[in-house]
């Protein structure tokens, strides 16, 4: 039997300013959106363009690295795993995919994550790196601020 692989890259501008919860254990988690383009010409030659909005999630060490950082308009490369999760509202069903990040860098000019967390004194590679997956992980569900 394989194993499966999920795993998503995008590079996009949040289209907010992230909004920063806690869950009742206390456990930080950041939301936002980023919106990725594409651009193409139709078979007359005229450019078309396409905008797809993605909802992004980031727990622990890296949703407060981003409350610190990313603001409405940022440009971000985001990577990590598509995650679609259901609840109740209303009593009807409902569905959201979201991006669930593991890794976010900074792509326009101004001050680097590196930089600011430096300043900060927050250890910016203990929480983005490979060997700390923990950091991603969500806690359960009935421990969702959302």
């Amino acid at each position: 039997m394989s194993r499966g692989f999920n795993r998503v890259v995008l590079i996009g501008n949040v289209g907010k300013d992230p909004d920063v919860r806690y869950t009742t254990s206390g456990v930080p988690v950041a939301t936002f959106s980023l919106a990725t383009s594409e651009m193409w010409k139709d078979k007359d030659g005229t450019p078309q363009e396409r905008t797809d909005w993605h909802n992004i999630v980031a727990w622990r060490k890296l949703a407060e690295i981003i409350q610190e950082i990313v603001r409405k308009g940022s440009r971000l490369l985001v990577e990590g795993k598509i995650q679609t999760r259901s609840f109740e509202k209303n009593g009807e069903k409902r569905y959201v995919t979201e991006i669930v990040a593991d890794n976010i860098l900074l792509l326009d000019g101004r001050k680097s994550l590196d930089d600011a967390l430096e300043e900060s004194g927050n250890g910016f590679s203990s929480a983005l790196s490979p060997e700390r997956q923990s950091f991603s992980e969500p806690p359960p569900d009935e421990d969702l601020p959302f």
